[in-house]
């Protein structure tokens, strides 16, 4: 049975364009693979402390200072579960400030792990979730590709893919909604265009 994890990170609720397409992607991921399980993850309605030296300090072999610590240490363990029994990973990542934001940059922290999601060796790091394929529902005010004046400042797509990468997460494929604040016309029609790289999808 495949097992598909959706996670959404946007802060806009059932305003958001990225939460629009994660859940396009993983309707058409569940319309190929019949039966499948999804593992939701919604990081805004229930984030995971950032880290802390509380957390710092148990990853030392230092006792869990409290039961909130405990649960939340428990979250993250969870999260690296959830990656390593997907077969698919979906992940709605908006452009804040030219970056992710801290709700998933939180994600990433508690899931790049040594010894658990990269370990280094002799040839430098490797990255230990393999596999996988994974699908990023980006979404941004402005235009970052192609000759854009802008492209330097795109530090959401270029970082996720390097971090996806390092932890082995090398097959992705970026569904891209952009231009979206410059008027009406224009998010029309960067949202029709990722819904039909969304439909085009094969197995």
């Amino acid at each position: 049975m495949t097992t598909i994890l959706h996670i959404d990170s946007s802060i806009l609720g059932g305003y958001s364009v990225s939460r629009t397409l994660t859940a396009e992607i993983v309707a058409k991921q569940e319309a190929l693979h019949p039966g499948a399980r999804v593992i939701r993850r919604d990081l805004v309605v229930d984030a995971a402390m950032h880290l802390s030296d509380a957390h710092m300090a148990v990853f030392q072999g230092g006792e869990v200072g409290n039961a909130a610590l405990g649960q939340d240490l428990a979250t993250g363990g969870a999260y690296i579960d959830d990656l390593f029994a997907a077969d698919i990973i979906v992940i709605g990542a908006p452009m804040y400030n030219f970056t992710v934001p801290t709700q998933l940059k939180g994600w990433i922290d508690r899931v790049c792990v040594a010894g658990r999601t990269f370990q280094y060796g002799a040839n430098g790091p490797e990255g230990l979730v393999k596999g996988k394929k994974v699908f990023v529902a980006s979404a941004r005010g402005g235009v970052y590709t192609g000759d854009s004046p802008a492209a330097g400042l795109d530090h959401q797509e270029t970082y996720l893919l390097g971090v996806l990468a390092f932890i082995g997460l090398t097959d992705v494929t970026i569904i891209r909604a952009e231009g979206l604040a410059l008027g009406e016309d224009a998010k029309a029609a960067a949202v029709s265009g990722a819904k039909a790289q969304i439909e085009a999808l094969a197995a």
